[in-house]
């Protein structure tokens, strides 16, 4: 279920906030009844009219993304800077990223216009594995990575255990290659738990979301999900399993 006031905006009859004026003025009804109440929620078989006529609900469409370094994770940006809606274009319906990557961090990131689809996916109980690979300035032993393994403090609480793997290492250059899966999504996590460590992160990209990987990706470019991979990724973060 969708709040009625974002399944107006979406339909492009008006903006949100637009929306929730012509709820209060009581021109919405859903299913013949007038309805005013901001937050009402109605399901995708409901009929939605606004000023006596009924809006056309968008298909639900699904896309993955190899997001760059230098963009952001939004869908416009006031200081002009390139926003990952650039790389979709063509698609008629808003779409919108699942979660978001940070500016400086490239890899997976899901697109959707699904809003219920991006809420369970994102929700921190459904546990969804994210796997990135970190080039690190220095070289953390097997007792420093244990720590990220077990758990460890930040200022914003303590992060859930994760799975780290040591994938190369040089010496002269004093960097390495680390691996790590998390299934949190708080802000910039991965680079504050290795800066934690002590072992400040230079390159961040994520190259797994559950299942999902970048094969046959180059950086910039998405291919839509099929309906199979759309339905694993409901079934993971409802059961916790594929089955």
């Amino acid at each position: 279920m969708e709040r009625l006031q974002k399944v107006i905006a979406h339909s492009g009859v008006a903006s949100r906030r637009k929306a929730e004026q012509l709820i209060i003025e009581g021109k919405v009804k859903v299913n013949g009844e007038k309805v005013t109440e901001l937050g009402t929620k109605v399901t995708g078989t409901d009929k939605i009219e606004v000023a006596g006529v009924q809006i056309e609900r968008e298909n639900k469409v699904y896309y993955l993304l190899y997001k760059p370094r230098g963009v952001i994770s939004a869908v416009s940006d006031d200081k002009k800077r390139k926003v990952v809606t650039d790389f979709l274009q063509g698609i008629d319906e808003r779409i919108y990223p699942v979660g978001r990557l940070d500016y400086d961090t490239s890899g997976i990131l899901l697109m959707t216009n699904d809003g219920e689809f991006a809420n369970l996916l994102m929700h921190p109980s459904n546990e969804i594995d994210k796997t990135y690979v970190a080039r690190l300035k220095g070289i953390p032993n097997k007792g420093t990575l244990r720590q990220l393994e077990k758990g460890i403090k930040l200022e914003d609480g303590m992060t859930a255990p994760a799975k780290v793997k040591m994938l190369s290492s040089d010496k002269r250059q004093n960097k390495s290659i680390v691996e790590i899966t998390i299934h949190e999504g708080r802000n910039r996590q991965v680079r504050r738990m290795f800066e934690a460590i002590g072992y400040p992160v230079q390159k961040l990209k994520r190259e797994r979301f559950a299942f999902l990987t970048l094969h046959g990706l180059n950086a910039g470019e998405a291919r839509e999900l099929t309906p199979h991979e759309v339905k694993q990724l409901r079934t993971l973060a409802e059961t916790g399993s594929l089955r």
